[in-house]
């Protein structure tokens, strides 16, 4: 009866693994019932590594080739269990194989802004991302940490954690990388090349290494990149509050000329009227801003000549219904406080007078 048992026993001679393409990192070979064969070939292919584990404990690696699996291969295999001294019986074994090829077109990105310290803005909030590439350089550390005793250990079932792993570390990246924000998007390499450095050391605590790492993007969130525009356009202008404001009110007018004239010509003053009204609010602001920074009599007496031949001029009720508008949308999109906005109507409305 034994002798029967042993006869209907399948032997395993040929242990092997052809990757399908799907994202495998690791492969259980299929046992079931059988055993593994005293003298069983085992093949190895490039970019991969098969790890034999037995009763939860890892064996023994293979790198590529092709190996007959004997006393003289497997010398741990002595201390498995069920072999003999002459060591001719079958044996069971889990046999693991790891893809180490590289993973490559891997994304992360952030959800969220991340708020960042910076050497120019003081703190930032910030959205980026970009890919990375890595293998697996470890299997037994990877078995045991990682994949365990799964049929199959997917790249999908790695994403979540290793995106989570870049996100934890872009801060410390960014400060390590000592460049400011504004200089980030010139330095990508860099900052990838900082972040990569931040990387390594995680990824191979998961018996990973971390091939490659790409920073596509830097960007802010909308309401922080209209602040940094304006700053930008400060910078372009310098102290020149007049070509600042005329810059200011050139950019305004197209959108005020076209709701004063979007009721078919009516509007508050028409085309025409706004668009002289816009002229002539910038050269005001602009001759305002500049005496209160350049101060002096010069300026102040530039500022009252300039008041007196508006109104000596005079004003029509249309031009000054449409100067006010404008200012209202000035201190709605801040450049004018409310202080200033009521000071300024009220100067206009003692026009009317």
């Amino acid at each position: 009866m034994a002798l029967m048992d042993f006869i209907k026993k399948q032997f395993i001679d040929i242990i092997q693994w052809t990757e399908s393409g799907d994202g495998t990192l690791s492969w259980r070979f299929p046992m079931a019932e059988m055993e593994i064969q005293n003298g069983a070939s085992l093949t190895v292919r490039e970019s991969q590594l098969a790890l034999f584990v037995n009763e939860g404990k890892v064996a023994d690696v293979f790198g590529p080739g092709t190996y007959k699996l004997t006393t003289q291969t497997l010398p741990v295999l002595t201390y498995l269990k069920n072999w003999d001294k002459l060591f001719e019986s079958p044996f069971k074994s889990d046999v693991y194989f790891f893809s180490t090829r590289q993973q490559v077109d891997q994304k992360w990105g952030t959800s969220q802004p991340i708020t960042i310290r910076d050497n120019d803005f003081g703190a930032v909030r910030l959205r980026a991302f970009g890919n990375y590439s890595y293998r697996v350089a470890d299997p037994r550390l990877f078995h045991t940490e990682i994949s365990g005793t799964r049929d199959i250990y997917n790249v999908a079932d790695l994403d979540g954690q290793l995106r989570a792993l870049v996100l934890q570390n872009i801060s410390a990246a960014i400060a390590g990388s000592g460049i400011a924000f504004l200089d980030l998007a010139a330095n990508q390499i860099v900052f990838a090349q900082a972040l990569a450095g931040q990387l390594a050391p995680e990824f191979a605590k998961l018996g990973l290494k971390l091939e490659a790492m790409t920073v596509q993007n830097l960007s802010l969130p909308e309401e922080l990149q209209k602040i940094l525009d304006q700053r930008i356009g400060m910078g372009m202008v310098g102290n020149d509050m007049g070509k600042f404001m005329q810059y200011q009110t050139a950019q305004a007018i197209p959108k005020f000329a076209e709701g004063a004239g979007g009721g078919g010509g009516g509007g508050i003053a028409g085309d025409a009227m706004g668009l002289g009204a816009g002229v002539a609010l910038g050269q005001v602001l602009a001759q305002n801003l500049s005496a209160g920074l350049q101060g002096g009599a010069n300026a102040a007496a530039n500022a009252q000549a300039a008041a007196a031949a508006q109104q000596s001029q005079g004003v029509k009720p249309e031009d000054v219904m449409a100067t006010l508008e404008k200012l209202g949308e000035l201190k709605t999109k801040g450049i004018l406080t409310q202080e200033e906005f009521d000071n300024k109507k009220a100067e206009l409305l003692k026009k009317l007078v």
